[in-house]
């Protein structure tokens, strides 16, 4: 078989045809226009109800494209649920001012923050993916990921408030299940112990409970390990097995600091 005959039987045989580019382009408009960043207003209730309806028969007209069946049930699904996420997504917002203070307002946060874009693809994506919609939630959380370097795959399940810091790095595995008021920094990994494949229906990534702060870098894998509720989690961490509430881990590590001048003063330290 040539290469040609190859990409030949590629398209002949493949099972979905969606355009990748018009679904990522819908949910970064759809996610400005819901949260007031599009530069001209839109201030008159008939053209915010048009917007809407315009956006919901985009969205039938894409899930069209995976759910032919079942595609106009499945937007008056997602649209119906919507003002619930988006309530959500408004905690969310609350929570990151509230913790973060660099932040300025809230409108700062939805305006500029990676991690709150991340967040709002995810839950949006998330309750596509408890309707089973195939592809669409994983194009979704993917675009967010490319924008912002935050991995969230939409199977995860996610409490509110949540707050992503700076966020490049974080990888939220498919079976994480976090609870409310956690917050986590750049680099976190919540990951599998093992990827074998017969595993995919197993939960192979951690569960955190309430109030846990996890910061830099830190990596926690494993489908059976929970971090109790109000734990501290430090940077650098590597954690498999399970921590009780309210503990506090931390990597004890050594820097030390001397004098690069010979014949100077002394300096040898350790921090």
């Amino acid at each position: 078989m040539s290469f040609a005959q190859h990409l030949t039987h590629g398209y002949t045989h493949r099972s979905i045809d969606i355009d990748r580019k018009k679904t990522e382009d819908f949910i970064d408009r759809f996610f400005r226009f819901v949260f007031f960043l599009e530069v001209q207003r839109c201030t008159k209730l008939p053209d915010i109800e048009t917007r809407l309806q315009q956006f919901k028969d985009e969205f039938t007209e894409i899930l069209n494209s995976v759910s032919k069946d079942s595609a106009e049930a499945d937007a008056e699904y997602f649209f119906s649920e919507f003002p619930k996420v988006y309530n959500t997504l408004e905690a969310d917002a609350r929570y990151m001012f509230e913790n973060d203070p660099a932040a300025k307002n809230v409108e700062e946060i939805i305006f500029s923050y990676p991690g709150f874009f991340a967040i709002a693809v995810y839950r949006l994506a998330h309750e596509l993916e408890k309707k089973k919609i195939p592809l669409i939630p994983r194009i979704w959380t993917e675009f967010a990921h490319s924008r912002t370097g935050i991995d969230i795959h939409p199977g995860a399940q996610i409490g509110s408030p949540f707050f992503i810091d700076h966020g490049t790095g974080i990888v939220i595995g498919e079976t994480t299940v976090i609870g409310n008021y956690v917050r986590l920094y750049q680099g976190v990994t919540l990951g599998a112990l093992s990827v074998a494949k017969e595993l995919q229906h197993k939960k192979r990534h951690p569960t955190i409970k309430d109030n846990v702060v996890i910061y830099a870098n830190a990596t926690i894998l494993g489908g059976e390990t929970v971090i109790g509720d109000g734990s501290l989690i430090g940077g650098n961490v590597w954690i498999t097995e399970s921590v009780a509430a309210d503990s506090v881990v931390f990597h004890k590590g050594q820097v030390t600091v001397k004098n690069k001048f010979p014949g100077q003063e002394p300096i040898n330290f350790i921090i």
